[in-house]
């Protein structure tokens, strides 16, 4: 019996690119980035100043009555990207194949912020209590509950949390429910909101984070930058997606993960390798077939290396013919919703023959030979892409999406 294929359906994204999917391509279409001076935190207390921010966010918006006070912006941000996935997808909650639908969201971080104000009245403000809904607020799985039970989603509901891999874990183990039978429908992606102060200064001590912009694969880099949002992917059968007549964006082809089993901080370059083979074997998608890759890219010393060496190893000599980009230098890093934003980057790109670009970009590492999107998104007909994670810890997880032409 043939595995049950599996349709992308619905988008939904908040990002520093845009508050919806259509605002967060145009973004990514033109190279603009979202990175920026801080106005959420005072700066002047960090080293660095910049940072890929909603700008604007109001909860207000978005929730009624006191529900904002009920949820921590990281699982505002989760709920607001999984209306508008649902919404995009056309399937109506009430409809019974609903009942059973899956959650699946990843998240590096959880309740940070609501977890941050605790430790500021405890140990600042000298408070002898914090605010009664700080657990219901800072526990990961917040995101993936209030969306299950917004909707009635009574399936498999559950939080990935594997650091900056957290989404691209979430999607693939989404993508395995429908495709095996467990799920007749899922919502999955990942969301964070990392601007508060005691997780800046931690991130901070680390010494990764880059003074002015992050610029990827770039002789010149000089380290990542932070940022927040969500996005939603919305997955099903193909064949029923086709039957309800669905816009369908693309299909999930493969995904692979593995564990470097090396060192908590530093990349290797097996662990990358696995996870990308992964996918492809997954697939049974010969590495010539793919066109581009979504790199995780974080504009880091030692990711960039690893990632441009295990891009070369895994494609050989068809490496200099797959387009590469790190869309992170616009949305910034988002932690564990960073695999999410990356996956509708890299959907809407096979959806609209663009690759986007790695925007901020100056000159090639000569340690990364890799063929780079530089700062002006590329027209390609890619009939498959890769979208790759790697976590802290040695965790990876890759994506591999197939193009589909409707109609």
């Amino acid at each position: 019996m043939s595995a049950t294929r599996v349709a992308v359906t619905g988008l939904g994204v908040i990002c520093a690119l845009g508050r919806n999917r259509e605002e967060t391509w145009t973004s990514l279409a033109a190279g603009r980035s979202g990175i920026g001076p801080l106005a959420s935190v005072d700066a002047s207390k960090l080293r660095f100043r910049n940072g890929a921010e909603v700008r604007g966010y109001d909860s207000n918006e978005h929730f009624e009555g006191n529900k904002a006070g009920l949820l921590d912006r990281f699982a505002q941000f989760a709920l607001v990207a999984a209306r508008e996935a649902l919404r995009d997808c056309g399937i109506d909650a009430a409809q019974d194949r609903c009942a059973e639908a899956a959650v699946v969201t990843g998240s590096s971080l959880g309740g940070q912020s609501s977890q941050d104000a605790g430790f500021v009245d405890l140990y600042m403000a000298g408070r002898d209590r914090v605010h009664p809904l700080t657990i219901p607020r800072t526990m990961a799985n917040a995101g993936a509950s209030h969306i299950s039970m917004e909707f009635g989603f009574m399936g498999p509901a559950l939080t990935v949390s594997t650091a900056c891999s957290s989404a691209n874990h979430a999607l693939g183990l989404a993508f395995r429910m429908v495709r095996n039978g467990e799920a007749p429908f899922a919502i999955a992606g990942g969301s964070e909101a990392p601007f508060s102060m005691g997780l800046l200064k931690a991130w901070e001590a680390m010494r990764v984070i880059s003074p002015d912009t992050c610029r990827p694969f770039c002789a010149d880099r000089r380290g990542m930058i932070l940022g927040e949002g969500a996005a939603m992917l919305a997955l099903e059968p193909l064949e029923a997606a086709r039957a309800r007549g669905a816009r369908i964006y693309a299909e999930v082809a493969g995904f692979g993960m593995s564990s470097d089993a090396h060192h908590i901080t530093q990349p290797s370059l097996e662990g990358p390798l696995r996870a990308m083979r992964g996918a492809l074997r997954d697939a049974g998608v010969a590495p010539e077939q793919v066109g581009y890759v979504n790199a995780h890219g974080t504009g880091t010393a030692g990711n960039d290396v690893v990632e441009a060496r295990a891009i070369r190893e895994v494609f050989g000599g068809h490496a200099a013919h797959v387009a590469v980009s790190s869309t992170k230098s616009m949305h910034g890093h988002a932690l564990g919703a960073a695999g999410a934003l990356e996956a509708v980057a890299t959907v809407l790109a096979l959806r609209h023959g663009l690759l986007p670009p790695t925007a901020n970009f100056t000159s090639l590492d000569p340690e990364c030979e890799i063929n780079v999107v530089a700062n002006q998104a590329r027209p390609a007909g890619v009939e498959y892409a890769l979208s790759n994670s790697f976590a802290f810890g040695g965790l990876n997880a890759a994506l591999l999406f197939r193009a589909f032409a409707n109609g």
